[in-house]
């Protein structure tokens, strides 16, 4: 085995991650939906790499750039608190491929009552398996607790989506469009929060900067929950608002009438373009390591804090969860 390269840190972020543009170029890297087509031998020798160049160990012959690759490979298929391997339908380089299939078809079939409910119920099954995989690993949850939270999100996607759907029956064909994103919000506002309940109830892991832990918040556990569902709801924004607006003038061509069977394809096709900026952009409004005030925190933990610590730590960090 050969040392690592000298100055050489694999766990010290490439990109400034205090700036929004930073933590974007961080998240275009991990996100990257090709990573999804990496075999699972691939995915275990980048976490064997990346494992010992921790270690300080590397094999011979490996360059920066294979042990950044293979950090990429780990980023984006094993969980940042467990280093657990994440399902493939859960990681977010899939939101891409996964997301707008769904989304797509969520715009293209808003029409009828059974082709709203069916849809919403793939996207809120999909959601779920998300929200559990990029969960923050600390916090276990029953299979009591995930079924509650998946039925809750459903119903609420649910009626939402059909409620609207009837009430714009009479409205403008674009309001009609964009009641999937609605239902997509309100169910977010729900799934989340529900599929990360053992987070609010028991509080999560904060540590200060050196990463040593002082114990467990349930208010750093509210505010990364609540920064994780503005980003989803941001995440789906572009795709599920301006899309229906692009189609419904594309659809008043005549040519565009001619080849109806194609505007569902198109629609995929065009959520994929949105989802391929919007899912690092959204990812990247808040910091992964999230931060809080020491004052804003409960006060039996600030004071325990303060009282093994005195002031010499004003903020305490976590992992709020993507």
């Amino acid at each position: 085995m050969a040392t690592v390269p000298l100055g050489f840190n694999i766990d010290t972020p490439r990109w400034d991650q205090s700036t929004f543009v930073g933590r974007l170029k961080h998240f275009l890297n991990i996100t990257d939906p090709r990573t999804v087509l990496v075999s699972e031998k691939e995915l275990d020798q980048a976490k064997t790499l990346v494992e010992g160049c921790r270690a300080g160990l590397v094999p011979p012959g490996s360059s920066q750039e294979q042990l950044l690759y293979a950090k990429k490979l780990y980023d984006s298929a094993f969980h940042p608190d467990s280093g657990e391997k994440m399902n493939l339908i859960g990681r977010m380089s899939f939101q891409v491929p996964g997301g707008m299939a769904i989304t797509g078809c969520m715009l293209q079939f808003y029409r009828t009552v059974p082709a709203v409910v069916f849809w919403q119920w793939v996207n809120q099954s999909f959601n779920a398996i998300v929200n559990y995989t990029n969960r923050n690993a600390a916090s276990p949850i029953s299979l009591r607790q995930i079924g509650v939270a998946y039925v809750t999100a459903t119903s609420a996607a649910l009626a939402t989506a059909v409620g609207l759907n009837l009430y714009t029956k009479q409205a403008p064909p674009l309001l009609a469009r964009w009641v999937p994103f609605a239902a997509v919000a309100a169910a977010n506002c729900v799934n989340i929060p529900m599929m990360r309940q053992q987070e609010i109830i028991n509080g999560i892991t904060v540590t200060d900067g050196d990463n040593n832990e002082l114990g467990h918040s349930r208010r750093a556990a509210v505010k990364g929950i609540a920064q994780v569902v503005l980003s989803r709801i941001t995440m789906a924004a572009p795709g599920m608002i301006i899309l229906p607006i692009i189609m419904e003038r594309l659809e008043k061509f005549t040519f565009m009438q001619r080849i109806r069977v194609l505007h569902g394809p198109l629609q995929v096709l065009l959520c994929g373009g949105f989802l391929l900026f919007m899912v690092p952009a959204a990812c990247a409004l808040f910091p992964q390591r999230c931060s809080l005030a020491l004052a804003d925190l409960e006060l039996e933990l600030r004071d325990s804090i303060v009282a093994k610590h005195g002031d010499k730590v004003p903020y305490v960090y976590f992992n709020k969860g993507l």
